[in-house]
């Protein structure tokens, strides 16, 4: 359950779903994380329902990376994340209902796919990107509680991220090895990544990629203050360790990310678009009231 006294289910990781608000009009996308399905009705599918009832008229399309949910599953743990951006870009390009744009939403890992999308695909336009959790300077580094349901999945996972997140096979067929960073390991990181290191810029500066994130209107970022899973925790708010060592943090503004600009946010923090949130609880455990009152207005 997700938050203390709450019916609110916790959802875990997997599919992707998109919301909308019907033909011309805003609309919101959902990619979430690791081992679970679009539309699980004890996760997703729950959060779909909830969200069609306080918002009359929303348009919501649920997307697959598979032929069947069982595949959608596998792939949010197998399938290279650069293939799964390349397949939500095109479906979302070819939905003439979210033509006007549509406000975007990921959970965990989902976070940071999310923002892929933003960065690679600016038609049709991502208007507010929300992010649950997500890491975006990476983890998790010692993948410290597994999300999936499968504990022999998960220890096979934590074994091949100890042994060798940075080969080339590891990087290419292992979602959770394309986020890892192992701050002990920058330079591998740097050279090895083939999609966080990407998407942030440490190869080098994609005007591209800096132009259609800055395109944002709001950029929010959600915390939980009391996260068990992510490490660290301030990377769902772009922080992470310094640079050698795995114990002293550093927030974003002290980041070479925001100091040089790479990516625009030092931009965009200034115009007002970076929104960050605190919510008391573990990974993605949050209460349906905050949900309500906190979330929900960024996708009306």
């Amino acid at each position: 359950r997700g938050g203390v006294g709450s019916s609110w289910p916790r959802c875990r990781v997997g599919g992707w779903c998109v919301w909308g608000l019907g033909r011309g009009v805003t609309g919101s996308a959902v990619f979430l994380s690791a081992g679970d399905s679009c539309c699980n009705p004890q996760s997703m599918g729950y959060i779909k329902k909830i969200v069609e009832n306080k918002i009359p008229g929303i348009y919501v399309l649920s997307l697959k990376i598979g032929s069947n949910l069982i595949q959608d599953m596998e792939n949010s743990f197998f399938m290279n994340v650069n293939d799964q951006v390349r397949e939500v870009c095109g479906q979302l390009a070819q939905d003439p209902r979210l033509k006007g744009g549509y406000n975007a939403m990921g959970f965990s890992q989902g976070g940071q796919f999310l923002r892929a999308v933003a960065q690679r695909c600016p038609s049709p336009p991502m208007l507010n990107l929300i992010s649950v959790g997500g890491q975006h300077q990476g983890s998790v580094y010692g993948f410290p509680r597994c999300p999936g349901e499968s504990s022999h999945v998960c220890d096979w996972i934590r074994k091949t991220l100890d042994l060798g997140a940075y080969t080339q096979a590891v990087q290419e067929h292992l979602v959770q090895a394309e986020y890892w960073h192992n701050p002990l390991k920058e330079e591998d990181y740097r050279k090895n990544s083939i999609f966080l290191a990407d998407i942030n810029q440490e190869r080098g500066i994609n005007e591209t990629y800096k132009k259609n994130l800055m395109a944002l209107k709001k950029f929010v970022m959600v915390k939980f203050l009391n996260d068990t899973m992510v490490d660290p925790p301030i990377s769902e708010w772009f922080g992470f360790y310094k640079s050698g060592q795995a114990k002293e943090t550093v927030p974003l503004k002290e980041t070479s990310l925001y100091t040089e600009d790479r990516l625009g946010l030092q931009e965009m923090d200034r115009a007002g678009k970076l929104v960050f949130l605190g919510v008391q609880g573990d990974h993605l455990h949050f209460s349906e009231e905050w949900f309500y009152t906190t979330i929900l207005p960024f996708l009306q």
